[in-house]
């Protein structure tokens, strides 16, 4: 590491009490150890991807994100396919990628131990999709993309009550929709890895998973994901049942591995998600929309594909 940028986005975890001083000693931790660091701001998608190109520019070799995976995502979108290297201060409301590298979660910790890490390759997903204005959009992604219900949690789920309430709001929203969610019915196609055969099945829930541990109550969400792999973890929930649902959280949540009917996981490189031929609303109201979501963050609609790109990001980690 010989030139450094701090990205932070005063919004991560709430947004609440910002942590400027923390950010500051984190700057005078790298300058002491001989690196050049700057400290930039962001308040908004479109402004940290822009913050990050213009640090790329600049010859930075390592960006920290400062922040949650929404703040990794923003980043990854530029260092995609580069060499410089991404570092991470977990400063977010759930912090999933940190968990899964087994960084500290205190900010000072975790600068060390990036001072002391190892740089990985690792593949990237990528998700295509069409934007909320129904035009094609494309992002990659590094915990997960899903298409269904989690995604219509994030859309439902507003900016201001997940600053206000951090991750209680997801957990609120959660509940809600697992009453309320009409489990719409979709199609996904997908060959598992090493096998030329197509599998097809209608789905209410697609997750394509990345990494292994989420941290938190939940941990791990989809067992056998890996960012060492360079393939998706899929999950495939083919039940309308809320309570098959409700049966899959709480084995995570018990760290027990029993089946779940209607629920299977595979192995991808790729997976496609259509619509199915879903009647016209009865009441005049358009059809409920299945929504795409892509490491927390809502990108838009059906119909969707999730690939994995391989050997796509230089990922400081700590050392073994």
């Amino acid at each position: 590491m010989r030139k450094a940028a701090l990205l932070y986005n005063p919004d991560s975890g709430g947004g609440r009490n910002p942590r400027h001083a923390e950010l500051e000693s984190v700057l005078a931790l790298l300058r002491h150890a001989g690196i050049e660091a700057e400290l930039l701001l962001t308040d908004s998608r479109a402004h940290a991807e822009e913050q990050v190109r213009q640090a790329v520019l600049r010859d930075c070799d390592t960006i920290f994100a400062c922040g949650g995976d929404g703040t990794i995502h923003n980043i990854i979108q530029v260092l995609a396919n580069t060499r410089v290297a991404l570092a991470i201060l977990p400063m977010g409301t759930a912090n999933a990628l940190a968990h899964d590298l087994g960084l500290p979660m205190n900010v000072s910790a975790a600068a060390r131990a990036a001072l002391q890490g190892t740089q990985r390759r690792v593949a990237l997903g990528r998700v295509q999709y069409l934007d909320l204005e129904g035009q094609p959009g494309s992002r990659f992604f590094i915990v997960a993309a899903g298409a269904g219900v989690d995604a219509h949690l994030f859309y439902k789920l507003h900016a201001g009550s997940k600053q206000r309430m951090g991750m209680a709001a997801y957990y609120a929203k959660a509940w809600q929709l697992w009453f309320s969610y009409p489990m719409i019915r979709f199609r996904v196609e997908f060959a598992e890895t090493g096998s030329d055969q197509l599998r097809h099945a209608d789905v209410t829930e697609l997750m394509a998973v990345r990494i292994r541990n989420f941290g938190g109550v939940l941990q791990e969400l989809a067992p056998g994901a890996s960012l060492e792999r360079d393939d998706l973890r899929l999950v495939c929930s083919r039940t309308a049942s809320r309570l098959a649902y409700l049966s899959y959280v709480t084995r995570g949540l018990l760290r027990r591995s029993w089946k779940v009917p209607g629920i299977d996981l595979a192995y991808s490189g790729r997976v496609s998600c259509q619509h199915l031929n879903a009647p016209a609303s009865t009441n005049g109201t358009p059809p409920v929309k299945v929504y795409v979501e892509a490491d927390g963050e809502l990108v838009g609609t059906l119909p969707a594909e999730i690939t994995v790109v391989p050997n796509a990001l230089t990922l400081l980690s700590p050392s073994q």
